[in-house]
């Protein structure tokens, strides 16, 4: 089987690749580099000494993206590409819409040309918006509140009408909750550009002397300790699951949606004081008032995953942590 990664080179789709590899897949990555670097490549090798094959392209170029279906026999395809910072989506949500949205369905009409109707799509928790209450479950209604959020959710909604209209797409529609961790080798992890969105390279770089402090956003919600609870899963946890889901697309008719994470919440002070015990390094902390759309507790129900899939979620926090630690300590300044 020969795989199309689009975003292959990213955090989760890097560590997508290594498990593919280490079944003998045949993969194809195509990425345009914007938040990722080609070092990657040399990491996956050195992990599963196997090459890929690389192709700098943007899913937004049709020219492109027909050439590579043209010129390699892809069977499935699953699709990482896009821009995914919350914060920014808000201040240039054209570039979002484009980039993800336009991407996508110049991706998906190349597809169709081609004949390839297997994908896995890698989708967001954000989709469940603010008014469902945890543990969150798949047939729940979907909203979204920043436009990062609303590109998963119309993304989503065009594979449905997509499914719809052609019953011979087999898509997984994968919701993931807080992907965290990194490869235990320590050879490749989370390394975003510029200051992190999320909450564990953050900490980390905290921890190894890159940012001074982590601003803590809210201590009065109805929490253990009044902090944000989020479902945090392992990289590698994650990326097993878009293996199974690979494996299983021929038995999934039309559209469906999966979430990934663990079923449990763990609060964000929780996180904190789990890798100072972990790094032994101080990891000092301000508090900021909450953000507009945050909630308190966002936790997955994980049973269709656990049924469809036959996945379920293996690594837990310590590992989730260490393993983070690992890649940060061995690599202060990403793969730079």
């Amino acid at each position: 089987m020969s795989l199309l990664i689009t975003g292959g080179t990213g955090y989760i789709g890097s560590h997508t690749v290594v498990e593919l590899l280490a079944l003998d897949k045949d993969i194809v990555i195509v990425d345009n580099l914007s938040n990722s670097s080609t070092l990657v490549l040399d990491r996956i090798k050195e992990i599963t000494g196997k090459t890929v094959t690389f192709i700098k392209a943007d899913i937004c170029d049709e020219q492109a993206m027909d050439q590579v279906f043209s010129e390699h026999n892809i069977d499935a395809v699953i699709h990482f590409a896009g821009l995914k910072a919350v914060g920014e989506s808000s201040e240039i949500p054209l570039s979002y819409y484009h980039n993800n949205v336009s991407g996508s369905v110049t991706l998906l009409q190349v597809m169709a040309k081609h004949q390839v109707k297997n994908l896995v799509f890698s989708s967001s928790a954000t989709v469940y918006g603010e008014n469902n209450e945890s543990p969150l479950v798949e047939t729940m209604p979907t909203s979204a509140t920043n436009p990062y959020g609303q590109t998963k959710l119309m993304i989503e909604n065009i594979l449905f009408d997509l499914a719809k209209s052609d019953a011979s797409w087999s898509i997984a529609c994968l919701r993931y909750f807080n992907p965290i961790g990194a490869h235990e080798s320590g050879l490749i992890g989370e390394n975003p550009n510029g200051i992190p969105n999320n909450l564990l390279p953050y900490v980390s770089q905290v921890a190894v002397g890159r940012l001074p402090q982590l601003q803590v956003f809210g201590d009065d919600y109805d929490t253990v300790d009044g902090t944000g609870v989020r479902d945090y899963i392992h990289v590698v946890d994650l990326a097993i699951g878009h293996v199974k889901a690979v494996e299983k697309l021929t038995e999934i008719s039309g559209c469906k949606p999966i979430n990934l994470g663990t079923g449990n919440g763990t609060s964000v002070l929780e996180i904190v004081n789990s890798f100072r015990e972990i790094s032994g390094q101080e990891i000092p902390y301000s508090v900021q008032p909450r953000r507009a759309g945050d909630i308190a507790t966002v936790f997955a129900n994980a049973e269709v995953a656990n049924k469809l899939l036959g996945w379920h979620a293996q690594r837990d926090l310590n590992a989730m942590i260490t393993d983070t630690w690992r890649w940060q300590s061995n690599n202060p300044n990403g793969f730079e």
